[in-house]
């Protein structure tokens, strides 16, 4: 019997810690700040660490949050991203934490992509904003869509690795304000990865997997495809 017991409470343990580290690891110091310095004597999470003891304020903090990002002319899509995370904060290095300003245009859009480290939780600042996210395959083999129309002051949660958007339905500008659940989200845009990787998708590939005529296929590539 007492041998059973120990088994379940190492199966138990097991499990709790699984689910621990489903995002960033848990810090094993009150910070790490990051510093470019292969010297440095601690390296985590991808970062040397900067002394404790030289450690400042400045480490911490980060301006301009405030100001828009471009959404104007020459922006395709009417929407952008300035994220504060781990390289813009050396501070946030280990923190498991990063936040990110969304600039829309009217009817801007932040297209379908996925952050492969982070569940994101949106807060509308201004404006009204459609935003959705799509499950893996069910075991059905379908995707749900959940979606919402959201107005200033309202919140959704876009869960980890799931691809996910939000489109400004105003006539006016939009704002929101994002938290991510790692220094280093990542960031993945469905079209870009698909049709603009370098080197490309071969086009047999993508025209069966889309069932779209070759032709197409090459013409979105040379759309979302960037010269290096």
């Amino acid at each position: 019997m007492a041998i059973r017991n120990i088994l379940t409470y190492i199966v138990v343990i097991a499990i709790a810690s699984s689910v621990a580290y489903a995002a960033d690891p848990t810090q094993l110091q009150d910070f790490c700040v990051a510093v470019n310095d292969p010297n440095a004597a601690l390296f985590v999470n991808g970062q040397f660490c900067k002394n404790p003891m030289e450690a400042t304020s400045e480490d911490f903090f980060r301006q301009g949050l405030d100001k828009p990002g471009f959404t104007g002319n020459g922006n395709r899509l009417g929407a952008n991203v300035t994220l504060v995370s781990a390289a813009q904060v050396p501070g946030l290095n280990t923190l498991g934490i990063s936040i990110a300003r969304i600039d829309f245009a009217p009817y801007g859009l932040n297209p379908p992509h996925t952050h492969p480290r982070a569940t994101e939780i949106l807060t509308v600042i201004e404006g009204t904003l459609y935003v959705g996210f799509v499950t893996s395959n069910l075991q059905n083999g379908e995707n749900k869509l959940f979606e919402k129309v959201l107005n200033k002051g309202d919140v959704f949660v876009f869960p980890q690795g799931l691809i996910h958007f939000q489109l400004n339905v105003g006539k006016t500008p939009a704002v929101a304000i994002a938290g991510l659940s790692s220094q280093n989200p990542g960031v993945v845009t469905i079209g870009n990865a698909v049709f603009g990787a370098e080197k490309p998708i071969s086009v047999d590939v993508l025209s069966k997997a889309f069932q779209l005529d070759g032709n197409v296929i090459k013409r979105l590539q040379s759309l979302f495809w960037i010269s290096p």
